[in-house]
């Protein structure tokens, strides 16, 4: 991936990043914002734009920059992904700017990015690396500081000395030092900044709790005899502190690797190309200057800027992160490619036919945007109860102290430490998102997008598939499936001979005759349209040769013989100066993995259901071959609609793949509306789910990941509630020491993050 800034894009860029260190009039530049923004359909003069946030560290982060953002004049919503550190913001121009989001963020620890600015990656790294040092320093102390703790656990009475023994805790206390000074920064700045804002925050707790246990143990370091007693806890503080950064690391290491889909797609387009100026020379500009009609070079190894044509040139193209498929596909004259596509081994030359917003890179972004900044319902519910229960944890905590208190400031302080640090929610926050987030970040690498994470919920209920059949179980294309002749002639001729016309026509049946012809290739001279029948045009068979009239079209243009009344399938008829000569038997075939996706959803003890609009014996006939017991024709689409509705009525949860084209209200009314990728149009439709591969084997695979995500979010969900009920009692009544109270709550984030992980591979994967 090419992450290089260009000459061309560097003034832009340099805006942006002064931008995201403090206000500045560059944001508030419309061609700016423009860039990472789109209209809100529907809501005339709102805008939705996708930024990344810099500077977060857990989950708890999301809700205090939805804090800080919510009251900034012209806002009106915005939804912020902990697990994907991206932020989506519904605002208005004419109420507010984006300047006034960066200095809402001002002094807060965070900063605003354009999602897929290049500096995203690169400040993101930066911050992976400084929490690896904050880990590595921890690590190290706290092993020191377990080796000169241990005598006092193991020693019998009166074996060390006192000098001994204050010598042990004046080293731990210096090295513990390091870890307050540098790896607990983090949890100092947000509880800082979240008390200063009048918040409770999830590391609020957290450091009061480090703060109180490591001024305890300076008390009774600098004066063993004083009021605090003599007990020390820089082995509970380095090692809370130890295991809660290994849990913050593996919890960034878990967002990289789910939002990599997203990253990826957003970082892959290039930042210039080669264009050609008139003189059919070429120069090197930024993609935002490149426009519709404009002729691009393209290297091999480059990725392709915009949607365009092949003007010269063959190759392969990758285009697994756009599609879904793995295989590399050629290309040549007069082939569509699109942007974010990579161009592996010929030089092009081709022409821009959309870019920016337009192009179907563009639309995939938007849509992989608003699912990764999308919060399910049981995370939504997680952050309303999250301040409630923090609040009932400080209580209890100040509860524990005056309980313990007659029993010496020791064991009060012991007790408060324990509860303050055995209940730290971070589980419970993480619980939702990072299973949903790993699971949608899995479905996206095989090319089914997931665009609201709250649908997984549904899939995994989704008892009822029905499926359209035009464009979504049968293909855009048409196939000969059979060749009727004139006494005497030859299947090879006749079809060569046919194809020689329909390669002058873009009709579906022409091309479905070319394609069965072959490489078995005539030439014809002087083709001419004729209106509503067909072509007609003068064919040899070779260069040179003595060329023959021959008409390709209706049964009229070429006096065939008669359809019998129970044909169903269509027919193209050839004929030649001495009538007619074949009649080619057209039909629509099962999509590639079609039979396989419905045989995998009946394995799921899914119903699997054929609602079209075509004719009876077409639909029976295709509903056999995909191996569909219930098959519907003739449906309109207020058919469909009732059909829908009248089964959700019977308690059927019902999941409605369509192309999205004239299948809009029965995939709203659906519980779940899976929609075929069709290019940039995708982004138009109401879709939950988008096949971008228009494969309907993502279909089962959704399902069945669905259901694999609700199993690990109730084994997280129950986990962290288990965990808190079981010891949160245990440490008010002081049967939980701080040191092992630390190790717990490391260890239930731990559990849920490890256990969401198993999400971010599909089944069969390596």
């Amino acid at each position: 991936m090419n992450t290089a800034v260009p000459s061309q894009a560097l003034p832009r860029m340099a805006g942006v990043a002064t931008a995201a260190t403090g206000p500045t009039v560059a944001w508030d530049d419309p061609a700016e914002w423009q860039s990472f923004s789109a209209p809100v359909a529907g809501a005339e003069g709102a805008w939705e734009s996708c930024v990344a946030v810099l500077g977060m560290h857990c989950a708890a982060c999301a809700m205090t920059v939805e804090q800080l953002l919510m009251p900034v004049p012209g806002v009106a919503s915005v939804q912020v992904s902990g697990a994907g550190a991206l932020a989506r913001l519904v605002w208005r121009p004419a109420l507010g700017q984006p300047s006034a989001w960066l200095q809402a963020l001002r002094g807060s620890g965070y900063s605003l990015l354009p999602a897929g600015d290049p500096q995203v990656l690169q400040q993101r790294l930066r911050e992976r690396r400084l929490l690896l040092w904050r880990w590595l320093v921890a690590g190290f102390c706290m092993m020191q500081v377990m080796m000169y703790a241990y005598p006092a656990y193991s020693a019998a009475s009166g074996e060390i000395t006192p000098d001994m023994q204050a010598l042990l805790r004046w080293a731990s206390w210096v090295l513990t030092l390091p870890v307050i000074l540098f790896s607990c920064a983090p949890f100092f700045q947000a509880a800082w900044r979240d008390l200063r804002a009048g918040r409770v925050g999830m590391d609020v707790p957290v450091a009061l709790g480090l703060a109180m246990a490591f001024a305890a143990s300076s008390a009774a370091t600098f004066d063993p005899s004083g009021p605090w007693g003599a007990e020390v806890w820089f082995d509970s503080v380095t090692m809370f502190v130890f295991f809660l950064l290994s849990g913050r690391l593996l919890e960034a290491r878990l967002r990289a690797r789910s939002a990599g889909a997203l990253e990826a797609q957003l970082q892959r387009m290039p930042h210039s190309v080669e264009r050609q100026r008139a003189d059919g020379s070429f120069e090197r500009v930024a993609v935002r200057r490149v426009t519709v009609g404009d002729t691009l070079r393209v290297a091999p190894g480059e990725v392709i800027a915009a949607d365009g044509v092949i003007l010269r040139g063959n190759t392969s193209v990758d285009e697994a992160m756009l599609t879904g498929e793995s295989l590399p596909l050629p290309r040549s004259i007069g082939d569509a490619v699109i942007a974010g596509s990579n161009n592996l081994d010929g030089l092009l030359l081709l022409r821009v036919e959309r870019t920016g917003a337009e192009t179907r890179h563009a639309a995939l972004a938007a849509l992989m945007q608003q699912a990764a900044t999308e919060k399910p319902r049981l995370a939504q519910l997680a952050d309303r109860i999250a301040t409630p229960f923090l609040l009932l944890v400080l209580c209890a905590s100040a509860f524990a102290a005056w309980w313990w208190w007659e029993a010496g400031p020791a064991q009060a302080i012991s007790a408060a430490l324990a509860v303050l640090i055995v209940t730290c929610p971070c589980a419970l926050s993480l619980a939702t998102p990072a299973a949903t987030l790993a699971a949608a970040g899995a479905l996206a690498r095989r090319g089914v997008l997931v665009r609201h994470l709250q649908v997984l919920e549904t899939c995994a209920v989704v008892d009822t598939v029905l499926l359209d059949k035009t464009g979504t179980l049968t293909g855009d294309t048409m196939q000969v499936v059979d060749v009727l002749l004139r006494p005497g002639a030859s299947r090879t001729q006749a079809l060569a001979m046919a194809a020689a016309l329909a390669q002058h026509s873009q009709h579906p049946a022409s091309q479905a005759i070319t394609r069965s012809a072959g490489a078995a290739a005539w030439d014809a001279g002087d083709v001419q349209a004729v209106p509503g029948q067909g072509l007609q045009g003068q064919v040899a068979a070779q260069a040179g040769a003595t060329a023959q009239a021959l008409w390709l079209g209706s049964a009229q243009l070429c006096h065939a013989p008669a359809t019998p009344p129970e044909a169903t399938q269509s027919r193209v008829h050839l004929a030649d100066e001495q009538g007619w000569l074949a009649s080619f038997v057209l039909d629509e075939v099962l999509r590639n993995g079609s039979f396989e996706a419905v045989h995998a959803l009946q394995g799921l003890h899914l119903n699997v259901g054929l609602l079209s609009g075509d004719e009876p014996a077409a639909v029976a006939r295709i509903a056999a071959s995909a191996g569909i017991a219930r098959a519907q024709a003739a449906c309109s689409p207020e058919a469909k609609l009732a059909q829908v509705r009248e089964l959700q009525v019977q308690g059927r949860c019902i999941a409605m793949v369509g192309d999205g084209m004239n299948d809009a209200a029965v995939l709203a009314r659906a519980n779940v509306a899976i929609a075929m990728g069709q290019g940039a149009q995708m982004a138009k439709g109401q879709a939950d789910v988008v096949l971008l591969g228009n494969d309907l084997r993502g279909v089962p695979l959704l399902l069945r990941q669905a259901r694999r995500t609700r199993w690990v979010v109730r084994q997280n969900l129950a986990w962290a509630a288990g965990y808190n009920l079981v010891c949160v009692p245990l440490a008010v009544l002081g049967q939980m020491p701080p040191w092992l109270a630390g190790l717990g709550m490391a260890t239930s984030s731990l559990l849920v993050v490890l256990n969401a992980a198993r999400l971010a591979r599909l089944p069969g994967e390596a």
